[in-house]
């Protein structure tokens, strides 16, 4: 028998680099990444911030803290989705996001929702 979770939250990723942003001689790789965040769960619960970790190749770490996904602090109902696209820039050609984004439920309940790590890679660079 399987246990429902109350405060569940799936987040898949869809990344892109971005190569009229980008300029490779100065080291500036820019890409995009959209995110699609779920409620599994079976509690309302609301988006109030975000913490990414963010890799280079070199393993050049930024540390990514802030209110809300591009400017909005979405409420979810138990099977909604929100949907958006942001980005980031490195050093390499290569390199890694995870995080999580802090959840607080309708109960009063706060947690955090795992996001995995995932890569940026620039077209043809890895195999």
């Amino acid at each position: 028998m399987t246990t429902h979770k109350r405060y569940e939250f799936s987040v898949t990723v869809e990344t892109a680099f971005v190569p009229d942003q980008s300029d490779v001689e100065q080291n500036r790789y820019v890409f995009s990444y959209s995110i699609t965040i779920t409620n599994t769960g079976s509690v309302a619960a609301q988006l109030i911030s975000r913490h990414w970790v963010i890799t280079d190749a070199t393993d050049n770490v930024q540390q990514v803290r802030g209110l809300g996904v591009v400017g909005v602090q979405p409420l979810l109902q138990p099977g909604e989705h929100f949907q958006y696209t942001s980005g980031t820039v490195i050093a390499t050609p290569v390199g890694t996001m995870h995080g999580s984004y802090h959840m607080t439920a309708e109960d009063g309940t706060q947690f955090d929702a795992a996001i995995e790590p995932f890569t940026l890679s620039m077209p043809r660079v890895l195999h």
